[in-house]
């Protein structure tokens, strides 16, 4: 099971925490498929910001006392989506942080409202093949435990990437250092906050 919460220690530099102060309590809360970077981007983004990361699955587990694919099989996909907008609700109190949602998480109304209310969302675009090199090493997706992955995932695609599109950042996640698309996201948060009231006066 991974790690529910990393508390960074590290300093944020001055522009960064220029950046947190004007944050304020809101969660910089990821978006994406399965495969889009969530994870790994989202600790070096926290580790970058002096701020905690959190994995939204990973509090879905250690609150069920089982893994994601075990609440499927066991209670299936909807009673799955029930808890997980409510883990997410109550994570959403808890900024400023970077938050890691599951790939389906955004598809909820409610909770992308929560998120626009109480966070900035930031999408990791991902193109197929870049999704599916990634997921090929992986087994515990339990959506793509189908005859047809590949299959799947294309139809994934198209029914999420429409609603992806609402967050307020959109980011492609590539084949490129992870410190990269950390860089970008930190200039398009700058840019997204330097319109924020309570960002004047604040050197961004």
């Amino acid at each position: 099971m991974p790690d529910v919460a990393v508390h960074n220690s590290v300093v944020a530099a001055p522009a960064e925490a220029a950046l947190v102060n004007v944050l304020g309590k809101r969660s910089v809360v990821l978006v994406g498929m399965m495969g889009a970077g969530k994870s790994s981007i989202g600790k070096r983004l926290a580790a970058r910001l002096g701020i905690p990361f959190v994995d939204a699955d990973a509090e879905i587990e250690a609150a069920a006392g089982m893994t994601i694919s075990e609440i499927f099989a066991r209670h299936g996909e909807s009673y799955f989506r029930t808890g997980e907008a409510r883990v997410i609700a109550r994570l959403l109190e808890g900024g400023p942080q970077v938050l890691a949602t599951g790939g389906g998480a955004f598809m909820n109304e409610d909770t992308r409202a929560s998120i626009g209310a109480k966070g900035i969302s930031v999408w990791l675009k991902a193109d197929f093949d870049v999704l599916m090199r990634r997921i090929k090493r992986r087994s515990d997706r339990p959506l793509l435990k189908t005859e047809d992955p590949a299959a799947t995932l294309k139809a994934l695609i198209a029914a999420r990437y429409p609603v992806y599109a609402a967050a307020e950042l959109t980011i492609e996640s590539r084949e490129i250092p992870h410190e990269t698309i950390v860089e970008e996201i930190i200039v398009g948060l700058r840019g997204r906050l330097r319109r924020d009231p309570a960002a004047e006066g604040c050197a961004l």
